[in-house]
């Protein structure tokens, strides 16, 4: 699978809008490769995963996608620039003590259940303006932005889901103070990342697009 060529073909598809190159499974020479042909962010689903790796890779940008257990936030606030995956109160309040250890302000994102589906994780739409009441007392934290992973259903039809969220994301910006910034609208992957730049994505998740199908 040509990498290089597939990271640039997709930093010139998706113009202004911000790539992360989602890494899940990828060995550190391939990852490289992308970092070569000019992406700048690289995102991880596993904090394990990565920290076996970070060693090998290039100077970048990092982003930690996937689920976020309790028991690994010590590691993941050491590695990672941005966990998008803040999915519950009692997680950024755990994060907000780690970083404060450690002397850092984490800069987070908050995902949300955008399609209301009890299987996945995030917090639910009318929850969110709460939450960030709730987070403004935290010293160590910046909300950064907002992230979504809609239901999996045709392209076509997660249209719907980031109207939603672009709607959200356009209320949240208003709750903006202290330490609230939200600026980032990180919803669309290799499927549908197309539909989300035209639906107000300020950031999409790329993976198999320009790594080919993962190899578990």
């Amino acid at each position: 699978m040509p990498v290089y060529e597939n990271t640039k073909f997709i930093l010139e598809k998706v113009g202004s809008t911000t790539l992360v190159c989602i890494t899940k499974t990828v060995e550190p020479e391939r990852i490289n490769e992308a970092i070569q042909a000019g992406a700048i962010i690289i995102g991880e689903n596993r904090v394990q995963e990565y920290e076996d790796k970070h060693n090998d890779i290039l100077p970048c940008e990092t982003h930690l996608t996937g689920h976020l257990q309790a028991n690994k936030v010590k590691k993941a606030v050491d590695l990672f620039d941005v966990i998008q995956s803040i999915d519950s109160l009692k997680l950024i309040r755990i994060i907000d003590m780690r970083a404060r250890d450690i002397g850092k302000v984490q800069r987070v994102y908050l995902q949300v259940n955008i399609g209301n589906e009890p299987q996945k994780y995030g917090f639910k739409p009318d929850e969110i303006k709460y939450a960030i009441t709730e987070i403004r007392s935290l010293r160590n934290i910046r909300v950064e932005g907002l992230m979504c992973i809609p239901p999996f259903v045709p392209p076509e039809q997660t249209r719907s889901y980031f109207r939603k969220m672009k709607a959200l994301f356009d209320e949240m910006k208003q709750e903006n103070r202290d330490n609230i910034d939200i600026r980032t609208l990180s919803m669309g992957m290799s499927g549908d990342y197309r539909i989300a730049i035209e639906e107000g994505a300020t950031m999409v998740r790329v993976g198999s697009a320009i790594f080919g199908k993962r190899k578990y």
